[in-house]
């Protein structure tokens, strides 16, 4: 395949990720200022599938898109105040994640122990960045920040990164030219 071909597969790929992230926002429980949502399991597998780079970029096609005011964030919302509102640190914290799992991921070649430790990585990014957020913006303390931002949430992201592995492991010999091969046992 060459480089342009490749480049084009990369564009698209990375097009249909930022897609599920934003099919991913309409499946949200309100949980207080924080709502439970799937857009992370899509942010976790934009790294893995996409490596650092696309999976930064696609992730950037999302927050682009909300930001122009397409309804593409939680509840089916969008608007440049979402960045600036109670989740506005785990929007930007989507495109840190997605980067550090891309690159973390890229460098254990397919590794199942080095794609979990990429995304548990991400998850904890995702919350540095959302609960520091949550907690300038409300005024709450940070312990405060805490349990409305994290903690009910912890469950939840580890299943979905129990869920991300085997979703990865089957795409990646689709997406060639991701991984030169998938290892099977660490």
């Amino acid at each position: 395949m060459d480089a342009s071909s490749q480049q084009l597969k990369r564009m698209v790929y990375a097009a249909l990720m930022a897609a599920l992230t934003a099919a991913g926002a309409y499946i949200a429980i309100p949980l207080g200022p924080v709502p439970i949502v799937l857009q992370n399991l899509f942010i976790m597998l934009a790294g893995l599938l996409l490596g650092g780079r696309w999976g930064l970029i696609s992730v950037a096609v999302y927050l682009l898109a909300g930001a122009v005011g397409l309804p593409v964030f939680a509840g089916g919302t969008g608007g440049v105040g979402k960045f600036v509102g109670p989740t506005g640190g785990y929007l930007l914290g989507f495109a840190a994640a997605a980067y550090l799992i891309g690159i973390i991921s890229e460098s254990g070649r397919g590794r199942v122990t080095i794609d979990v430790l990429a995304m548990v990585a991400g998850t904890l990014i995702i919350y540095a960045f959302g609960v520091s957020w949550l907690k300038v913006v409300t005024g709450i303390s940070f312990s405060k920040a805490l349990t409305v931002g994290m903690l009910p949430f912890l469950i939840g992201d580890a299943l979905k990164i129990a869920a991300a592995i085997p979703i990865a492991r089957a795409l990646r010999p689709m997406m060639d030219g991701t991984f030169a091969a998938v290892r099977t046992a660490d």
